[in-house]
């Protein structure tokens, strides 16, 4: 194969032919070579063959009684003569090259439309899995300001600590009181709690004067340091055991532990 015929094939005129999108000039050139040249006529059917394939493949099949009605069409009808085109017919070449690109077009659309729906899934997924993320870094955080917060509390030299343990009542009952005055923080400690029924609860109280004041109800989920109502001029705690729910006024004769402060 000589260079002219190389250059004339690699230049893609023969595919733009094919699919009628060469000009005047391009068409007249496309078809000397055609005519000229075998080894070119030898890739243009190639090349017209592979376009038949793919139209066929994704053509549409037509109702069985329509090449029935076809051949009545054309036996009722006068023959006329056309003229033959030296090759293919533009028309035909319109209506392969027509199909291919109604194919390409809706495959592609298709393509990036499910792309973009995975893509758009993927980023919501993303986004979610960022925001619940970030939810428990500032969780965490928080978490661990409040931590420090009260490592600090108890390192401060102003903090007093007071030992709370049950008596014949709540043998085993253990809480720890922090009182910082100068900073007005009160925290408990709950270690242990004794069982009760499920209609009882423990309350504490800071006794001020002749009243009793509630700091809240105390349970055995509580087992971890944390903060309670300062009370000023408080002259001791006490814990009693109450109703379920807690009671506005302390059960004195129930009081299973108490202490005085400083």
């Amino acid at each position: 194969m000589n260079e002219e015929i190389n250059t004339f094939l690699n230049s893609n005129l023969l595919e733009k032919y094919l699919l009628g999108e060469t000009t005047f000039a391009e068409e007249k050139k496309v078809e000397y070579y055609l005519a000229e040249y075998p080894q070119v006529k030898k890739a243009y059917n190639t090349l017209q063959d592979n376009l038949e394939i793919v139209a066929n493949s994704h053509a549409v099949e037509a109702p069985k009684n329509l090449l029935g009605s076809i051949l009545k069409e054309l036996d009722d009808a006068p023959v006329i003569s056309i003229k033959q085109r030296r090759f293919s017919s533009r028309w035909y070449r319109y209506s392969v090259a027509a199909s291919v690109i109604a194919f390409l077009f809706a495959g592609t659309s298709y393509f990036f439309y499910k792309q973009n729906k995975d893509l758009s899934v993927e980023n919501q997924k993303i986004a979610d899995e960022v925001f619940d993320l970030r939810g428990d870094i500032d969780s965490q955080n928080k978490r661990l300001s409040d931590i420090m917060d009260q490592l600090q509390q108890l390192n401060d030299p102003e903090t007093q600590k007071y030992l709370l343990t049950g008596n014949n009542r709540a043998k085993n009952l253990k809480t720890v009181a922090y009182i910082n005055p100068k900073e007005k923080i009160s925290m408990i400690d709950v270690v242990s709690l004794p069982p009760l029924p499920e209609d009882q609860c423990y309350q504490i109280w800071a006794k001020v004067q002749d009243k009793m004041v509630s700091l809240g109800i105390l349970d055995k989920a509580d087992r971890q340091l944390k903060n309670i109502p300062y009370t000023e001029d408080a002259l001791g705690f006490e814990i009693t055991i109450e109703p379920k729910g807690g009671n506005h006024d302390a059960t004195v004769e129930n009081t299973v532990a108490s202490i005085e402060l400083q």
